[in-house]
């Protein structure tokens, strides 16, 4: 089936990959994305991440955030993990508990494919699946958005680093709003069930820190 529709992050530089999805018929528009790097519909779009990636931003503390977003934006967010298992470097039992966390706790489903031609295939079968199925095409305007106060104070809290939706929820529900989330110390914040000492300090550094972007 020709003409499938896809959007690929202007950051992203897989160029073996590209190669490969437009070899395979794939109508490909470049744009900038809000999260994700392949919009498949208006409801699925997967983040790509090579074997090294997946390891550093796990490390980091980076993936969950990341994982978060994908979620807050999209109905059917996917994560595809590219390289042979033999690269890994953590041992697997980490691996293999980071993406069951993630499925459990987000509700995200984690791929693991051999290389780019594997990866254009998968992401190929998707956009087949989806836009026959009559799914909206992909759009740069395509991510969800809070709608109800409550929806923003979730995105709001569940964008610290290491919290997400769930743990949003708890926080809110426990401190009643952001400003009481946001004076609370370490201490309070890890009181709350699964936070902890490390994820509720980073919160509270967060929360406190001066901003000192670009202005």
């Amino acid at each position: 089936m020709d003409g499938l529709r896809l959007i690929v992050d202007q950051r992203e530089r897989a160029n073996e990959l590209l190669k490969a999805l437009e070899l395979l018929g794939m109508d490909i528009e470049i744009g900038t994305l809000p999260v994700g790097d392949y919009a498949v519909s208006d409801r699925l779009c997967i983040e790509r991440k090579t074997i090294s990636d997946f390891e550093s931003s796990l490390v980091s503390g980076r993936l969950f955030e990341q994982i978060a977003r994908l979620k807050d934006a999209y109905e059917f967010p996917v994560v595809i993990v590219e390289g042979s298992p033999d690269t890994f470097r953590m041992q697997r039992a980490s691996i293999n508990g980071a993406i069951a966390a993630i499925y459990v706790n987000y509700g995200v489903l984690v791929l693991l494919t051999a290389g780019e031609s594997d990866t254009a295939q998968v992401i190929r079968s998707m956009a087949k699946h989806e836009q026959s199925a009559g799914a909206k095409g992909p759009s740069l305007k395509g991510a969800a958005r809070a709608h109800s106060e409550a929806q923003f104070q979730e995105y709001v809290v569940g964008n610290l680093p290491g919290i997400g939706p769930k743990l949003a929820k708890a926080l809110l529900k426990r401190f009643g709003t952001v400003k009481r989330i946001a004076n609370a110390k370490p201490e309070q914040l890890a009181k709350v069930d699964k936070i902890g000492m490390k994820k509720a300090q980073r919160a509270h550094d967060i929360l406190n820190r001066r901003y000192d972007g670009e202005p």
